[in-house]
């Protein structure tokens, strides 16, 4: 499986009271480096037993070069990426506060002359073939769907509220074309313009052969033909650090169980176990040193 995306180093403060006023100055333990991104999914997929690759930028900064050595160390094919000179890879501060965290992200301008991304995702689609891919919807992403159908590789899709908020019909529209939907239940219902769980997946459960919707520790709403099933199965008692990176580890080992054949309900379950692991530590992937 390929997993297309944006990486980033992630600066991880742990749990605090309250964010500092202007001009005050709070101390916080834990911290930790990270990376994220699509990262995580490729390395959840090859946990989970796939064989797993990367598409990415990546440069000469300190995020791109954290990726690179744990995709080695994870045995992560990054040949699907591209390298460029200057920063590629976004650089996040997440800050866990009030039972939730916040990001502040700087991502760094595609580099001069560099072809679109859809171009080049395009282009690794047809030259790879992989059997699964990952990517996220937006409003040009449909032609890629389009050609991976052609080429028979499977999608999962994922989305996020920047796209639903954008342009919610092609979001819509990509999932039709997906072989698998993960949005998480915040996601959906804002997508569907529901209050109701329930009946936002009752809308939803036709786009696509399999819907997924992620509902952190309560688990996963799975849909195969029609047919809903609260997922609890995999997860995990945990004490919950660092929310970041959950959502993701679930898809990638979730993903990779499907590859490796597992059906859609003991993929869901290894998906559970990953996010619950993942909420365990900092960062998408762990700490990482720096």
């Amino acid at each position: 499986m390929i997993s297309f995306g944006s990486v980033f180093l992630e600066i991880v403060f742990g749990h605090f009271e309250e964010l500092p006023r202007p001009g005050e100055e709070i101390y916080v333990d834990p911290f930790a480096f990270s990376c994220g991104g699509a990262i995580t999914i490729a390395v959840e997929a090859s946990r989970a037993g796939a064989s797993a690759g990367l598409a990415t930028l990546l440069g000469d900064d300190l995020g791109s070069r954290l990726v690179t050595e744990y995709s080695l160390r994870e045995g992560i094919d990054l040949s699907p990426s591209q390298r460029v000179k200057g920063p590629a890879a976004g650089i996040t501060v997440v800050l866990n506060f009030d039972g939730d965290r916040a990001f502040i992200t700087h991502m760094p301008p595609a580099p001069v002359g560099m072809a679109p991304e859809v171009e080049r995702w395009s282009e690794i689609l047809g030259r790879v073939r992989p059997a699964w891919c990952y990517l996220h919807a937006n409003e040009w992403v449909a032609p890629l769907l389009r050609q991976a159908r052609a080429l028979g590789t499977r999608v999962a899709l994922d989305t996020n509220f920047g796209a639903i908020d954008r342009c919610p019909d092609e979001v819509v529209n990509c999932a039709r074309l997906a072989d698998l939907f993960i949005p998480n239940q915040e996601e959906l219902l804002r997508l569907t313009r529901l209050e109701d769980i329930g009946a936002a997946v009752a809308v939803a459960a036709p786009w696509c052969p399999w819907l997924v919707v992620k509902r952190g520790p309560a688990g996963a709403i799975a849909v195969e033909e029609g047919k809903p099933t609260e997922m609890t199965e995999g997860l995990e008692d945990v004490v919950a650090q660092d929310r970041t990176g959950a959502g993701d580890a679930f898809a990638g080992a979730m993903i990779g169980s499907l590859v490796r054949g597992a059906g859609l309900l003991g993929a869901v379950a290894a998906g559970n176990a990953a996010g619950s692991r993942a909420v365990a530590r900092l960062g998408g992937v762990g700490e990482m040193p720096v």
